[in-house]
């Protein structure tokens, strides 16, 4: 008996450790999906009417994009998740680039155990960053 319950305690610490892992992969690519969709969508419209970097645009396609499993306009809203879009050249146009950092900042683990091996906090950083290449206006 005191092995089985030894052993099950381990077991248990692995399993949740393994959700845990699961659930930020999981959140990870939802991050990822949504910069991707801002890119895409900055490489095709990298200017506002105004002729300016459209990065309020890109913020709000990134936004929409995502609503579950991470809800990215209620987190961004709430300051936990950044949206950077920047330019990768000197103008916006066709050939250059465009990049969408997305960053969580506190993604909350649910293993109450996790903030002894990370230092007293039960929340990891998530970043993903997406390049696309802006396919117009032409460069003058």
């Amino acid at each position: 008996m005191i092995e089985l319950v030894l052993s099950f305690v381990v077991l248990l610490i692995l399993l949740s450790g393994v959700i845990d892992l699961g659930r930020a992969f999981f959140a990870f690519m939802a991050l990822r999906d949504a910069a991707q969709e801002g890119a895409l969508y900055g490489s095709i419209y990298p200017l506002d009417t105004d002729g300016n970097f459209n990065s309020g645009g890109i913020i709000y396609r990134v936004q929409e994009s995502s609503n579950a499993p991470v809800n990215i306009k209620t987190l961004s809203d709430n300051g936990d998740i950044a949206i950077t879009p920047t330019l990768i050249g000197p103008v916006a146009c066709h050939g250059n680039g465009i990049r969408v950092v997305i960053t969580w900042t506190n993604f909350p683990l649910v293993f109450p155990f996790w903030a002894t091996f990370f230092g007293g906090t039960s929340t990891i950083p998530l970043t993903a960053r997406v390049e696309d290449t802006i396919l117009r206006p032409p460069c003058k």
